[in-house]
C-alpha cells in the first residue's frame, strides 16, 4: 500500500488548513509532545470544565499525517466526556495497531477512519498516533486529579 492512499482529500484537507491549530486562550491543561524519528512536535491545549472537553486546540510544526491526524481527533472530542473522549483515543490507537478492525466497532471514530490505513506503514504509525498517546495522558491525569 503506497503513501497516496493514505493522503485522501479529507486528510489533504485537515493538513492544508487545520481549523484547530491555533494557541488555545486559557486552557486548563497542556502538554507538548515530539516525535524523533520524523521530528513532529506538537503542544496539545485542552479546557475541560464540569468532566467535558469543552475546547481545545494545538499548535506545532509536523508531516501531514500529524497534523491531519491531531486537527480530526480535536474535531472528535470536543464536547465528549473526558471518559468518553479517552475511550475514542484508546479506539484511534487501537485502529492503528491493527488491534480494531470491525468497522462498525470503528464507525464512531469519524473523519479519523481516513487514517486507517496509516497501520501498514510502519514509518507513519507514531506521526498516527503522536496526539492521540497525548491527549490519552492528559486525560489520565485529569482523570486522576478527580477526589
Amino acid at each position: 500500500m503506497g503513501i497516496e492512499s493514505i493522503y485522501t482529500e479529507l486528510v489533504s484537507e485537515h493538513s492544508r488548513d487545520p481549523e484547530n491549530k491555533h494557541p488555545l486562550e486559557h486552557p486548563t491543561c497542556s502538554v507538548a509532545a515530539h516525535n524523533p524519528s520524523c521530528s513532529d512536535e506538537l503542544a496539545l491545549q485542552l479546557k475541560i470544565k464540569d468532566g467535558i472537553v469543552t475546547d481545545a486546540a494545538f499548535t506545532g510544526i509536523g508531516c501531514a499525517i500529524s497534523q491531519a491526524s491531531t486537527d480530526i481527533m480535536i474535531d472528535l472530542i470536543k464536547g465528549k466526556s473526558v471518559e468518553k473522549a479517552r475511550e475514542l483515543a484508546e479506539k484511534f490507537i487501537a485502529m492503528i495497531k491493527g488491534e480494531v478492525t470491525d468497522e462498525s466497532e470503528l464507525e464512531e471514530l469519524d473523519e479519523a477512519l481516513a487514517l486507517q490505513n496509516v497501520s501498514h506503514m510502519p514509518a507513519r504509525v507514531k506521526c498516527a498516533v503522536m496526539a492521540w498517546h497525548t491527549l490519552d495522558d492528559i486525560l489520565k491525569e485529569e482523570q486522576e486529579k478527580k477526589p
